[in-house]
């Protein structure tokens, strides 16, 4: 009798999905909240599914089991993006990211890679019921199931279930940080509450936005006699971005073989910096591109190529072509990934130079290999130069990028037995073949008499290794590079040189930098005044402190400061500094004060670029 009047129970699909969602949470919560209390994720999570079955149960009672299988897939579908753009970007994936399916086909191979068997388990039911369709059998069930519940019982547990979620939401709704917004209001009322929050938010007025309010948000005062001031004064400018280069490869040895000799090479005779950090968000490299080019922080829920590609940016490209300079782009891959083409246009490149120009030769992950880049990338900057203007070019290598898997023709590095087969020894052995490509590129330059007459700055674009993404093994593995944990502050920093031969020399800087700086660096040492260019970034040659606020792989209210990273948990009250040297944290490494003017930086960026004129 028992047995009969559980299956009963068990046979209604307002029970039976739930049991379904339940099971659901509890993935999401063992990938993305692992600390979490189960009972918090059911609390919160519970109340919104039910807040769907109810209106399922008042408005399609006569095909409600259908309607079920609907809703159950959507949710699955939302629960399954958010673990996937976790392991990826540490962050609650939102309605914003449906911008980015159109990339995807491109980088399957990076999706794949982050694919944990046990994920797919999330569709198992999806599966079966699909299956299931074919019998007539089920499909006769499921009409039985056509049975309109009691309207009271309804009605009482819908009005519970939104009074709770509000709720969740309502309390939660002031802090700052995505990740534990999401924990404590429920992913689903997360997901709603973005959509508002979105639509509501205030934006600053543009016309605060002024050199004077950044530089006192920044703690910054422009020197009188900036150093290095026009010490490259007319020379070409060749910027190097570096795909998935984090800082820690450079010095550095496995079993005594060096992972980047050449750049290992360069720090020692050239400036170095080794605490420069990224700022780029879901447009990673594309993300940079733009961050280096106009020294404004990316863009609070896209891509930038894909928010402000049709803004007239001012920028690093249009303001040396004033100053008398040719100016092209370069890079193997199809200029329509992540908008490329209508951002170049945007950022005032005269030309690009994309897979059409490159061919298909020497192909490795999805266009030309670093070495064909490279090549007949000299061979165009070569024929630049004849004109006798100087240029500004930014090369953007690709070779080393997410998941690593480079052909065996390519592979350099012999990895031990320790890191064979895992991320960290793809990403390293990845990382090695880039380094060489650079290495011919640098030779070729001083054969054609460019290295002599031009500065140039390499630097990473974004992380090759998220926390997020490796395993057990993988961290211990980072761990033995770093002879301490691998967290925030390794993560983030990648690696910065500025080669300007006979002006420079070999120097290490220590202060702390990031994309966002570049741009009045490059522009201090050509002696290109910035003084009516409105920019977030500063000269990081001539700076004893810097304040980079973080987006995307940090939550909302993270910082980078001269001690470390902060990063905040429901407020600034209990966040957790992260100092650079890996010791334990003190309550002085960040300040309130800090914290408050990083978010007032991120809001006057994009105040300034939303209200920028469409070119």
């Amino acid at each position: 009798m028992k047995f009969s009047r559980l299956g009963s129970w068990l046979s209604k699909p307002f029970i039976f999905f739930t049991i379904l969602m339940v099971l659901k949470i509890f993935l999401a919560r063992y990938v993305v909240f692992e600390n979490s209390s189960i009972w918090l994720q059911l609390a919160t999570g519970i109340p919104s599914i039910w807040v769907l079955f109810c209106l399922i149960e008042w408005l399609a009672p006569r095909r409600k089991f259908g309607v079920y299988l609907t809703v159950n897939l959507i949710l699955t579908s939302v629960f399954f993006a958010v673990i996937m753009y976790y392991k990826y970007f540490g962050v609650i994936v939102t309605y914003h990211a449906l911008q980015q399916v159109g990339q995807v086909t491109e980088v399957k191979g990076s999706v794949f890679s982050l694919l944990h068997p046990y994920f797919l388990f999330i569709y198992t039911d999806v599966v079966a019921f699909l299956l299931l369709l074919f019998s007539r059998r089920f499909r006769t069930w499921g009409k039985s199931l056509a049975v309109r519940e009691s309207n009271v019982l309804i009605s009482a547990l819908f009005v519970v279930s939104a009074a709770v979620s509000v709720m969740n939401v309502w309390i939660h709704r002031d802090s700052i940080n995505e990740l534990k917004q999401a924990e404590n209001m429920g992913i689903l009322n997360y997901e709603v509450y973005a959509i508002i929050a979105s639509a509501t938010e205030k934006v600053e007025d543009p016309s605060n936005v002024t050199a004077e309010a950044i530089a006192d948000l920044k703690g910054y005062q422009e020197p009188n006699n900036p150093l290095y001031w026009a010490k490259a004064k007319g020379r070409n400018v060749i910027v190097i971005q570096v795909e998935a280069e984090q800082n820690f490869l450079l010095n550095r040895t496995i079993d005594g073989k060096e992972i980047t000799p050449v750049m290992n090479r360069l720090t020692k005779e050239h400036f170095y910096f080794p605490h420069f950090y990224q700022q780029v968000g879901q447009g990673n490299t594309s993300d940079a591109e733009f961050v280096v080019n106009t020294s404004f922080y990316i863009p609070q829920h896209g891509a930038a190529a894909q928010d402000y590609g049709k803004k007239a940016l001012p920028s690093m490209p249009k303001l040396l072509e004033e100053n008398g300079y040719q100016t092209a782009t370069f890079h193997t891959n199809d200029v329509q990934f992540w908008n490329r083409k209508e951002l170049y246009s945007a950022l005032g490149f005269q030309k690009y130079y994309d897979a059409k120009f490159f061919g298909d030769d020497d192909v490795v992950f999805f266009g030309s290999s670093d070495e064909v880049l490279y090549n007949k990338t000299a061979d165009e900057m070569l024929k630049m130069s004849q004109s006798g203007q100087p240029f500004y070019s930014q090369v953007i290598s690709m070779s080393s990028h997410h998941p690593f898997d480079i052909p065996e023709r390519k592979i350099r590095f012999e990895l031990p037995e320790r890191y064979q087969n895992t991320l960290v020894g793809d990403y390293i052995q990845a990382q090695n073949y880039a380094d060489y490509s650079l290495g011919l590129f640098i030779d070729k330059l001083k054969q054609n008499g460019l290295w002599d007459k031009s500065v140039i700055v390499i630097y990473g674009d974004h992380m090759g290794l998220p926390i997020y993404s490796l395993t057990d093994h993988e961290k211990s593995l980072m761990e033995e590079l770093y002879d301490r944990p691998y967290q925030f502050p390794e993560m983030m920093n990648i690696p910065l040189m500025i080669i300007a031969p006979g002006i420079d020399e070999p120097k290490v800087f220590t202060q702390t930098g990031g994309q966002v700086d570049l741009f009045p660096t490059i522009a201090n040492l050509l002696g290109v005044s910035m003084q009516n260019h409105i920019h977030f970034g500063q000269d990081i040659l001539n700076v004893t402190h810097n304040l980079l606020p973080q987006r995307y792989y940090l939550p909302s209210g993270s910082f980078i400061n001269d001690n470390g990273i902060f990063v905040p948990g429901l407020d600034f009250k209990d966040g957790t500094n992260y100092p650079f040297d890996g010791n334990k944290p003190a309550e002085t490494d960040s300040t309130i004060d800090e914290y408050n003017r990083a978010l007032a930086l991120l809001k006057l960026s994009d105040s300034y670029v939303s209200g920028l004129p469409k070119y």
